[in-house]
């Protein structure tokens, strides 16, 4: 069919009048880019959801693709639980239409006889995924795009251990959507299946959250100047109210910021990643004089983090660093606390540092490594439930999740640990940041940098898919003068020894993931996005710090290695 022929199904039935209409109006104005993104791809319902632009079409978020999702979805929970009566939770963020999708949603599984528990305002994510654990249910949906632009919109999908899903539910699920068609979907709604919560999880879910990101030997935390910013997004909800009952009374809010809004006013990206994302946070804590500016995305799993340096000024961490020192913060209190046994572990991802591994050998608790995602880590706590306790374990991306109360990264829960670091260091004449600095000393300055290449469209996919082939295909056999010794392709299972020629499979399930290793301990990861049309590139270099007084010269040698490295590559 050619794009106009599958552009022109969308101006008949089961399709609304509104929908066949938009549609109908690109084509009598003859907008071919426009008909050709909306329809050269049905919009994949990947490994945890779907994420895309909003708009009438195939490669679209509308009724018929949420629609068809919930559908599909409900069709193998049936399978899955015959003759059981199903519950599902479903949360949204901020986001333009999330509100409308999510009831819309709603219907389609009260339709199909699924009770449904819906947020009767929008929520953080990780509310969603303690919702479903909390009220036991099947399954949990929350409408949310992170941290992509204004006009995306998203569908996460949480098993009832309240992790997104993974093997084999995830492939089965996708079988199931594809299968399907839009004529299908049943919309009509009963009411009667339709709860609406929000209070009652609220104070139940800030009680979790204190319990796991504080600690009660922790002093002085009203001494503590915090600066907070939602992003216009939904951790405005939960995060200021968290901080208060765990006892951090000097909280100020970026004003501008506080009011959600999927248009993001005050931000080029709601990213926490980003220093400019957080530049009015920053300017008001240089402004009263703060000890730390916590900031989160949209829908509150991602947190960013900045503190004084040792020059005073306010720097941004990046992803790894806030999560080793989360990780060596809570192994040391477990540890003062007589909790270790060896039968505690943390989780990390492949393209995360690995230092958090280091770490967690010098405190003889096991890390373990999964594939980018906290869906990952969740499955990590899952197979490890009876017989292994988790403390904590986040990613590269700026996400952290403390204990297992809920299965996905938590910026709530976070925001409260990253205030406990900076209190108890403040209070023992110390900052968050020269304790980073004593960790390098410990352990090796290890310095990441990650860059985006963006490619969009159907050229961009395929110019993303060439690089990966000629990565795989012909790989680097040095780095920055130093012998790779090692080459692990994830898509292939296989690990292999570019000097020696030794071959080993790889145990963690297969993606679209290269990463070399030198001799000299560089990392050089690539990865397409999967909810983004870019590839990323991971770097990690490392070197031995002697002393604090040494710490910006290392890392300035660090990152002229790093660029030179990029360069050398040609990105």
């Amino acid at each position: 069919m050619t794009i106009t022929d599958k552009a022109k199904i969308w101006t008949k039935a089961p399709f609304d009048k509104v929908t066949q209409k938009e549609i109908q109006d690109l084509i009598d104005t003859d907008q071919i880019d426009q008909l050709t993104d909306r329809f050269y791809k049905d919009l994949e319902f990947g490994t945890g959801g779907m994420r895309g632009i909003m708009g009438a079409g195939i490669n679209r978020m509308n009724k018929y693709t949420y629609g068809k999702a919930t559908q599909g979805l409900i069709d193998y929970l049936k399978e899955c639980f015959p003759n059981k009566e199903l519950k599902v939770a479903i949360a949204y963020d901020c986001r333009h239409n999330s509100d409308t999708f999510a009831k819309l949603v709603a219907d389609v599984f009260t339709a199909n006889g699924v009770q449904v528990y819906l947020f009767d305002d929008m929520r953080p994510t990780p509310e969603l995924s303690f919702a479903v654990r909390h009220l036991k249910c099947d399954a949990g949906i929350v409408l949310t795009a992170s941290h992509n632009p204004p006009e995306y919109n998203g569908y996460k999908v949480y098993w009832n251990d309240g992790g997104q899903i993974v093997p084999p539910e995830d492939n089965a699920i996708i079988a199931k959507v594809n299968s399907l068609n839009f004529d299908e979907i049943n919309f009509k709604a009963n009411e009667n299946l339709l709860i609406y919560v929000g209070a009652e999880l609220d104070e139940a879910f800030w009680k979790a959250s204190i319990s796991n990101g504080t600690f009660a030997n922790t002093q002085e935390r009203n001494q503590l100047k915090i600066v907070f910013t939602s992003l216009h997004g939904t951790s405005i909800k939960l995060i200021p109210e968290a901080l208060k009952r765990a006892g951090y009374t000097d909280v100020h809010i970026v004003e501008e910021q506080r009011i959600p809004d999927g248009d993001f006013p005050t931000v080029a990206s709601p990213n926490p990643e980003e220093p400019a994302a957080l530049k009015m946070a920053t300017d008001l804590a240089d402004k009263i004089g703060a000890d730390i500016v916590i900031g989160t995305d949209p829908d509150s799993d991602r947190i960013g983090i900045a503190v004084r340096n040792m020059e005073g000024d306010m720097q941004l961490l990046n992803g790894n660093q806030t999560m080793c020192m989360m990780d060596d913060f809570l192994l040391k209190k477990w540890q003062e606390e007589g909790r270790l046994n060896g039968k505690q572990f943390i989780g990390s991802t492949i393209v995360s540092t690995n230092l958090v591994n280091v770490i967690a050998e010098s405190y003889g608790v096991e890390s373990k490594v999964g594939l980018t995602g906290f869906k990952w880590i969740a499955k990590m706590i899952r197979e490890a439930e009876g017989s292994q306790e988790f403390i904590g374990g986040g990613e590269e991306s700026f996400g952290y999740m403390v204990g297992d109360f809920n299965r996905d990264k938590d910026a709530v829960t976070a925001a409260l640990l990253a205030c406990e670091i900076a209190a108890d260091a403040k209070a023992n004449a110390s900052s968050f940041y020269k304790k980073l600095l004593q960790l390098y000393v410990k352990h090796n300055f290890y310095k990441e940098h990650l860059i985006s290449i963006v490619k969009k469209g159907i050229e961009g996919a395929n110019q993303i898919a060439q690089m990966m082939v000629d990565l795989r295909n012909k790989p680097l056999t040095e780095i920055d003068g130093s012998l790779v010794t090692w080459l692990y392709d994830y898509q292939a299972s296989k690990a292999r020894n570019l000097v020696t020629g030794e071959a080993k499979n790889i145990e963690i399930p297969k993606s679209n993931v290269l990463i070399y290793h030198t001799a000299e301990g560089t990392k050089v990861a690539a990865r397409p996005s999967g909810t983004e049309p870019k590839i990323k590139f991971y770097f990690s270099v490392n070197t031995a710090l002697n002393s604090i007084d040494e710490a910006q010269n290392i890392e300035n040698v660090l990152d002229t290695k790093i660029q030179r490295i990029i360069k050398e590559m040609n990105l």
